[in-house]
């Protein structure tokens, strides 16, 4: 049967209309304010360093509060949270707009990043309630073609708004979207229907102190300007607080995270895949415009129109990859789509030094797809068998692992480009920059053949057993 989305009930439609707005706000806010930087930094009289924060601000909040905003939502209602974290979002974008100074905005981009990570969290978490069972692959793909268009459309339409009607514009602009998607959240979303069970219990206040001191510590460990005694300060804190984490939530009555979920293979190999394969598509969007500037002498306008490809490769392909999920089966599709970005890992190593920006496309468009592939099955399979009452919190970890992923992308690939150049990438030889690009995605190959080689053996376990 095709899972056509027109093909629904009107309500879950609109609803997966909602969800797809509440997954596309945030993820456009993630790059949107990039390309806005030089123009803030200008607007405020600031430095670089100091305005980076605007975009810093954003993630770390995010990265820290994912979690806990899921488990609230499985405590007091996810449509409910979600109204607000819609609210939320759209008046810290107003006060963004309005900032009168630097200090103003970066605060208020840390409290536009909680209602980020109350939407993110939960709209993965109401996909069973919103669509039938047979499209919840097609709802995953969605939501998937939802963020890889918001992360790619951010840095043109921010440029276009900011040459138009100014900075205030790129955080202005989510006023009407927010409004619309409160309206249609309110309407269509389904009713929250609390068992006793998760109404009976509380928030481990303890445990999701300990859980935002461990992120925010590690965020910051690996985005601070000069790694040194800095970062490894911060990274001891992440250790010692996750430590703390974990022997409080072993004790705790009611856990923030029940360590006995991570003795399910699944949910550990899920959580580990979705970090992975984030980490990888992250070393592209940084290693792949030195390479295509620095090795293969394209100009700035060449370079924005190559590193498109992938995003719009990526927006176009979740939909499909939702239907082949819901068609073919998730542990299928994931195993393809690991194969597709070991493939696209591997030849980034080869082909572009033989074809050229030629070769760089036809690697970049078997990754990119690959990607989408392997997260629709991947978030499909590890929902579709979550508890009701932990739909929440375990969709805040999958959306949580993406986003570690990211910034590890951008630290450590990032770090393995820079050492496997041998010298600062800005003023690098063409020859070691695709040195560097070489070993960095010969690491990202060999990355994937972990999860691959589980997904391999999950598939083989499953056809055993309906033998």
């Amino acid at each position: 049967m095709s899972a056509n989305p027109q093909t629904l009930p009107t309500a879950a439609r609109w609803g997966l209309a909602s969800l797809s707005l509440s997954m596309l706000m945030p993820s456009l806010d993630t790059s949107i304010a990039n390309v806005g930087l030089p123009t803030l930094a200008e607007a405020f009289g600031a430095t670089f360093q100091a305005v980076r924060w605007v975009v810093i601000a954003y993630l770390i909040a995010i990265t820290a509060l994912i979690v806990g905003a899921g488990r609230l939502g499985d405590l007091f209602g996810r449509r409910r949270l979600l109204l607000t974290g819609i609210a939320l979002f759209t008046l810290t974008s107003l006060l963004c707009g309005t900032a009168p100074a630097l200090s103003w905005l970066i605060a208020m981009r840390a409290a536009q990043g909680l209602g980020a990570a109350i939407m993110m969290a939960l709209t993965i978490a109401m996909v069973s309630e919103t669509v039938p069972p047979t499209r919840t692959g097609s709802a995953m793909g969605m939501l998937g073609t939802m963020s890889a268009i918001g992360t790619s459309l951010g840095p043109s339409l921010g440029g276009a708004l900011i040459t138009a009607l100014g900075w205030e514009a790129i955080f202005l602009i989510n006023v009407p979207l927010g409004i619309f998607n409160l309206w249609l959240a309110w309407r269509y979303l389904p009713a929250d229907d609390l068992s006793a069970k998760a109404a009976s219990q509380g928030l481990d206040i303890g445990g999701t102190l300990l859980l935002v001191i461990t992120l925010m510590a590690y965020a910051l460990a690996l985005t601070t300007t000069r790694p040194g005694l800095a970062s490894i300060s911060l990274l001891s804190v992440a250790i010692l607080a996750a430590g703390a984490f974990i022997y409080a939530e072993a004790r705790a009555s009611v856990p923030l995270v029940r360590l006995a979920m991570f003795r399910d293979p699944a949910l550990t190999a899920s959580l580990t895949v979705s970090t992975l394969i984030a980490s990888v598509m992250m070393s592209t969007l940084v290693i792949g415009p030195f390479y295509l500037s620095r090795t293969l002498g394209l100009d700035p306008i060449s370079v924005g129109l190559v590193m498109s490809v992938g995003p719009v490769l990526s927006a176009l392909s979740g939909v499909v990859a939702g239907r082949l999920v819901d068609r073919f089966g998730a542990s299928r599709m994931v195993a393809a789509g690991l194969f597709a970005m070991m493939s696209g890992a591997a030849g980034l190593t080869v082909l572009p030094a033989l074809f050229g920006v030629a070769g760089y496309i036809a690697a970049i468009a078997l990754l990119t797809p690959g990607y989408q592939f392997t997260q629709a099955a991947n978030n499909t399979a590890l929902m579709t068998g979550v508890p009701a009452d932990q739909k929440g919190v375990v969709s805040g970890m999958l959306s949580l692992s993406r986003n570690l992923g990211l910034i590890t992308g951008t630290a450590l690939m990032g770090a393995v480009f820079a050492l496997a150049s041998g010298t600062d990438i800005t003023i690098a030889p063409p020859e070691a920059v695709a040195g560097g690009m070489k070993v960095t995605f010969l690491m990202a190959a060999v990355l994937m053949c972990v999860p691959l080689a589980m997904a391999v053996r999950t598939l083989r376990l499953a056809r055993r057993q309906a033998a």
